[in-house]
């Protein structure tokens, strides 16, 4: 039997790079246009990296650098 390969995809950000909640353009590409946080298998960070993420966009909430919810057009 063929040895089969996983394809694996490599995170879009670097392993060693730190996210903190003052890189705001960082946080606001993984936030919908509502302000809710993107998923893990839609971002494709590893699970060390979207826990910071989240508590990193959750700090800046409270910072009031990041709104809570996006107003609609309504």
């Amino acid at each position: 039997m063929a040895n089969l390969k996983r394809n694996r995809n490599l995170s879009p950000i670097d392993l060693d790079t730190d996210i903190t909640y003052k890189d705001i353009n960082l946080l606001k590409s993984y936030t919908t246009s509502q302000g809710k946080i993107l998923p893990r298998r839609t971002t494709r960070l590893t699970v060390k990296q979207q826990r910071r993420l989240t508590k990193a966009i959750k700090q800046a909430r409270i910072l009031n650098l990041l709104p809570f919810v996006l107003k609609g057009n309504n």
